[in-house]
């Protein structure tokens, strides 16, 4: 048997570290948002050219030096707006970073992938878990030029993480790509550079508890209405005191308003951005603020009322019910998700099949356990070689953005979330689980059953059924005694080895049904005659 790798312990899921809404700045005058616009354009250089002193800088930054970049934007806007630049900037070059370290994994990961399969014969197969060598000695000298490839990037790439050295465009790669693309994006010159300018603004303030209403920069009072204090440049365009400008246009936040509200009255920090959507011709107002951690249940609490299973699924969520004891209740549910089209598109779909699942469990009042899915090092071309429509599969799974919002969403709801170790679910649950719950009237999926072996492993049970255990233990005198293994036995969850000898419970030879049973046979001899001649003397 191939050794099978370790499987990690379940654990509950950590609660969201922050909250977000958003709200559309509707009713804006021409002259608001020329204001917003003149505001963006000229915050956004100083984006810029702070972001560029901070990636010369290196390793070598220090605070003295983020002070002086701070000193050095508070002249061209305020102190204010100096602050939320340099820790902006401060956030992108450590994302940056990595960013650039997870790419580096990949780089390394590819390059051992190829070197072993270089090393094998060409034509030699693999396994499930050994790749084989290359096809043929065209692929083999391809890849030999490929590894050549990877290891100049990795060198690079080393030597720039070594420097400190990142490259960051603001506003993005892909809109930049997409300049070179304009027929394929269906874009003029003009509605893209209207893109990259909108892209590039920044209005963006950080909150500071203790002043009014959480924010000094960016103002939104209890009923609404939003003020900006302008930057030193552009203080004539105030249409109030104190060098501020009140937008026309008030917002409400009906998701989360109350909590909203609560917290800027209390003078607590609330950080918000104003951006503008080219495409719809609308701008938008985002407040966000951290929250405390939520105090997690223990896994013994959670496990004590039953949980639900959850499948994750390229199209789908398959989920079923599972009692304490591990056994699948009630009929499994399916929530099914459309990941074609825009990105809008697919995050809309995927929210609400998470919605669905969500008040689903909350109708039982249980917990529920889903996979711990990470497919970085899944995703590469140098371990599925020509599988493209595997690799298209699971680039295609949205596993980031499902945890994400499921743990904010479950939190919000007050449902525990158990991450559980994906190992072998689909291929235990499908071996141990799919025949024994399908019935004529109820086919069960493999999907279906991963969710039992999901829902199982999060209880601490093993995957595999119990096996009836032999006739001669099936009754009171003896007690009942299964094949099952403990919680704590180790390599409970690996397939059961091969006894040698007779089965517990198979039948003896001449010990069958109708083994001695010769009254049902046509045959000279047999016991009913024996007794008639007998009763006949």
């Amino acid at each position: 048997m191939a050794d099978l790798r370790s499987i990690d312990a379940p654990f509950v899921a950590l609660g969201p570290s922050g909250v977000a809404i958003r709200d559309r700045l509707k009713g804006l005058t021409l002259q608001d948002e020329k204001v917003l616009r003149l505001v963006g354009d000229h915050l956004g250089p100083l984006a810029s050219s702070d972001l560029k002193v901070r990636c010369a800088a290196g390793l070598d930054h220090d605070t003295g030096q983020w002070a002086e970049r701070k000193r050095a934007l508070t002249g061209k806007s305020s102190s204010r707006w100096a602050g939320s630049i340099t820790k902006a900037t401060h956030d992108q070059w450590a994302l940056a970073r990595r960013n650039q370290l997870a790419h580096i994994r990949s780089l390394e990961a590819g390059i051992a992938t190829i070197t072993h399969r270089l090393s094998l014969p060409v034509g030699e197969k693999g396994s499930k878990r050994v790749l084989g060598g290359y096809r043929s000695a065209q692929e083999w000298f391809a890849k030999t030029r490929r590894l050549h490839l990877l290891r100049d990037r990795l060198e690079q790439e080393r030597a720039d993480y070594r420097a400190g050295r990142v490259r960051i465009v603001r506003s993005g790669k892909r809109l930049l790509r997409t300049r070179h693309n304009l027929d394929a994006a269906q874009l003029t010159a003009a509605e893209w550079r209207e893109r990259w300018q909108a892209e590039r603004r920044f209005l963006v303030a950080d909150g500071e508890s203790g002043k009014r209403y959480g924010n000094e920069t960016i103002r939104v009072a209890p009923d609404g209405q939003v003020s900006i204090k302008l930057p030193v440049p552009l203080a004539h365009l105030a249409n109030t005191s104190h060098g501020r400008y009140v937008l026309t246009s008030k917002v409400s936040f009906p998701h989360r308003g109350e909590q909203w509200r609560d917290r800027i009255e209390a003078n607590r920090a609330v950080a918000y951005r104003i951006h503008e959507d080219v495409q719809r011709g609308r701008w938008y107002l985002t407040a966000s603020w951290t929250i405390s951690p939520v105090k997690t249940v223990p896994l013994d609490a959670v496990r004590a009322g039953g949980l639900i299973g959850v499948d994750t699924n390229a199209d789908h969520l398959a989920a079923w019910k599972l009692d304490t004891h591990g056994n699948p209740i009630g009929e499994p549910r399916r929530f099914d998700y459309d990941l074609t089209g825009t990105t809008t598109h697919r995050d809309a779909q995927v929210r609400h099949a998470l919605i669905r699942l969500l008040h689903w469990a909350k109708r039982h009042d249980l917990a529920m356990a889903i996979e711990d899915l990470d497919f970085q090092t899944e995703k590469t071309r140098e371990k599925h070689g020509r599988r493209k429509a595997f690799r298209r599969l699971i680039s295609g799974m949205p596993v980031a953005r499902l945890r994400a919002r499921l743990a904010a969403m479950a939190a919000e709801l007050g449902i525990t979330v158990v991450a559980v170790d994906p190992g072998y679910t689909s291929k235990w649950g499908a071996q141990h689980w799919q025949r024994p719950l399908t019935t004529p009237r109820r086919p069960v999926t493999r999907h279906q059953a991963a969710a039992v072996a999901i829902g199982r492993r999060a209880l601490g049970h093993p995957i595999r059924r119990r096996t009836a255990p032999p006739p001669a233990h099936q009754s009171d005198e003896q007690g009942h005694r299964t094949v099952q293994a403990g919680p704590g036995a180790p390599g409970r969850e690996e397939p059961r080895p091969r006894i040698p000898g007779p089965r517990p419970g198979a039948v003896p030879p001449g010990r069958g049904a109708k083994a001695g049973n010769q009254d049902a046979q046509n045959r000279s001899g047999r016991p009913a005659e024996h007794i008639h001649l007998m009763l006949s003397l």
